[in-house]
C-alpha cells in the first residue's frame, strides 16, 4: 500500500504509532506546558526513535485535530491509504485460502468503525470492507479509536457493497451475513476457508440487497434476550468481535 501524509491525535493513538510505528511517524507536536505525564512519555520515547518533536500553543494542535480531541498530542503520520474493490482479488490471493473478512454495511458511528478496525487487526483479519457512500471513513476519530490499527489493516473502500459481495463469492468466499433472530448460529458455521463476515449499521442493520448476497444469514445467541426485554441486539463493535474470534477459535 502506497501511504499519504495525514495527522492523528491523542494520546492513544499517537502513543501507538510511535512505539509501533516509527518508521512512519514524520514528527510529533506537544502542547507547550502541559503537565501530564503520558506527554513526557510519548516526547521521550519520540525523541529516542529519531522523531522530531516541536513544543506548541494549544491552537496549533487545535487546528490540526479539528473537531477531535487531541489530548495534547498529534502526529503527523504517513498514513496507509485505502485501497478499492480492485485490490480483494489479490488479498484473498495471498490469504492461500484462509481470507477472513470484515464487511461493514453502512456503520456511522466513528467510534464504531474504529472498535472494529481494532477487533480485524487483533485477530489477523486479511481485510475490511467498507463502502465508499453513506457510511463512515476513516478519519482522524477512527484512527484514534483504533489506535493504530487502522494502518496495520487494510481497509478497502468499495462503490458497490452487492457487487463486492457477488465478486467475492467467485473468488471462492462464503458470505455470513448477521442479522439478529436468524435461525442459525454463528457457532454453528464452519470459519476455517475463505470467509466474509457482513455487519450492518447501527440504525438499520444489513440492507435488503446485502442480505441477498449473503450464503447464509446467521446469528449470535443471545439467551440473556429472554430475560432481559431491554437488551435487544449487540452493538456492531462488539458483535465484529464476537465473530471475528470465533473465526479465530476455530483457526487455532
Amino acid at each position: 500500500m502506497s501511504r499519504q501524509n495525514q495527522w492523528i491525535v491523542g494520546i492513544n493513538a499517537v502513543a501507538s504509532a510511535v512505539e509501533h510505528d516509527a518508521e512512519h511517524v514524520r514528527e510529533v507536536l506537544v502542547e507547550a506546558g502541559a503537565k501530564n505525564p503520558r506527554l513526557a512519555e510519548i516526547e521521550q520515547l519520540a525523541r529516542r526513535r529519531d522523531i522530531d518533536v516541536r513544543r506548541v500553543a494549544q491552537q496549533a494542535l487545535d487546528g490540526v485535530a479539528g473537531a477531535t480531541r487531541h489530548q495534547g498530542v498529534a502526529a503527523r503520520y504517513a498514513a496507509a491509504t485505502t485501497l478499492d474493490e480492485g485490490d480483494l482479488p489479490g488479498l484473498v490471493e495471498q490469504a492461500q485460502g484462509r481470507a477472513l473478512l470484515l464487511v461493514l454495511d453502512g456503520v456511522q458511528d466513528p467510534h464504531n468503525l474504529g472498535a472494529c478496525l481494532r477487533s480485524a487487526a487483533a485477530a489477523g483479519a486479511t481485510a475490511v470492507v467498507i463502502p465508499k457512500d453513506k457510511a463512515v471513513q476513516v478519519n482522524a476519530t477512527v484512527r484514534k479509536t483504533s489506535a493504530g490499527a487502522a494502518d496495520s489493516v487494510p481497509v478497502v473502500r468499495v462503490t458497490n457493497l452487492s457487487r463486492t459481495l457477488a465478486e467475492l463469492q467467485k473468488l471462492g468466499v462464503w458470505i455470513y451475513g448477521l442479522v439478529g433472530g436468524a435461525d442459525a448460529s454463528l457457532y454453528a458455521l464452519d470459519l476455517t476457508g475463505n470467509v466474509a463476515l457482513v455487519l450492518g449499521g447501527e440504525a438499520d442493520g444489513l440492507r435488503r440487497l446485502t442480505r441477498e448476497h449473503c450464503d447464509q444469514l446467521v446469528s449470535i445467541p443471545m439467551p440473556g434476550v429472554e430475560t432481559s426485554p431491554g437488551v435487544e441486539s449487540l452493538n456492531v463493535s462488539v458483535a465484529a468481535g464476537v465473530t471475528l474470534f470465533e473465526a479465530v477459535r476455530q483457526r487455532s
